[in-house]
């Protein structure tokens, strides 16, 4: 099975696919068929991170696929342990010695850590020099607010390609939308079903909940599709890079089928509407080391 995928070309001119896998909080046993039944659906782009400890796995599994590694766009994340130049040089060849590939596609930094903001932009300088000498094909950054991306921007030189984000119906960060595009930069989301409001909250309310809310199932029904799928579609249309993540194979194609309908205007606006304004994860402002104190081994 093979299906069709949508590319979109960021700020230097790579194409990235509209549509990934993430395997955030895929245990090592499970992301290799996971990601192995990405491919064979038609997944052309996996999303891990250092931080995800499954570099390994997910390297394991696209040379056990039939798809050839070029066809493949492979984007990992720098953790806040390996920020400063020096160590992000060190977490970036440790990660490449994990996954298994002489090159990545997108590399991005997991977290502003505003409070050490020197460190961050150290890393960033590390990441541009690993694009200049050809590891890399395009930087980016995760959870940055615009201001972080001001201040990185005043200090560096290449402007993130992607910034990866918390973003969902219930949190659709539209602020943060029209500064990406005023920049040229990629929105991708990260939990674009709502599933980071289900991580810590199981007693949640189906008005709480965008897969069982009554907007979203009303929409499922008109089109003979899931909740996901509605909500996978209304970030097409926006525009937004998805990474949905699963390690069931029949969860994991029925998140990419989402390419043979489409949502009208009335019917985006009205998921719009569905903002909460209420952030799920962690907030940025507070990232740094001391959040979360653990550390990247080699």
């Amino acid at each position: 099975m093979q299906g069709f995928n949508p590319t979109i070309t960021l700020n230097n001119g790579v194409e990235i696919p509209a549509v990934g896998l993430g395997v955030y909080r895929s245990s090592p046993e499970d992301t290799v068929e996971a990601v192995k039944a990405a491919l064979v659906a038609g997944y052309r782009m996996i999303d891990t991170a250092a931080a995800y400890r499954n570099e390994t796995e997910v390297g394991e599994a696209i040379r056990e696929s039939d798809v050839a590694r070029d066809d493949i766009f492979i984007q990992t994340k720098l953790w806040i342990s390996d920020y400063s130049y020096d160590s992000a040089m060190h977490g970036f060849e440790r990660s490449m010695k994990k996954l298994g590939f002489d090159q990545l596609d997108l590399y991005l930094l997991h977290q502003p850590a505003p409070a050490e903001f020197d460190r961050t932009v150290g890393a960033y300088k590390a990441a541009e020099k690993l694009m200049a000498d050809g590891r890399i094909r395009a930087i980016g950054v995760s959870n940055f607010s615009p201001a972080h991306i001001e201040r990185l921007m005043a200090e560096t030189d290449i402007v993130p390609a992607a910034n990866q984000v918390e973003l969902h119906p219930f949190f659709t960060q539209k602020a943060l939308i029209d500064f990406h595009k005023k920049h040229n930069i990629l929105t991708q989301a990260w939990s674009p079903i709502g599933g980071v409001q289900r991580y810590w909250r199981e007693d949640a309310k189906p008005e709480e909940d965008p897969l069982t809310h009554p907007a979203i199932a009303a929409l499922a029904k008109k089109y003979s599709k899931s909740p996901a799928q509605i909500i996978l579609r209304w970030h097409l249309e926006l525009g937004i890079s998805i990474i949905p993540k699963s390690v069931k194979t029949a969860r994991i194609i029925e998140n990419f089928d989402i390419f043979d309908f489409a949502l009208t205007a009335d019917e985006v606006a009205s998921i719009d509407a569905l903002d909460t304004g209420k952030r799920g994860g962690p907030d940025p402002e507070h990232s740094d080391r001391k959040a979360f104190p653990f550390v990247i081994e080699d």
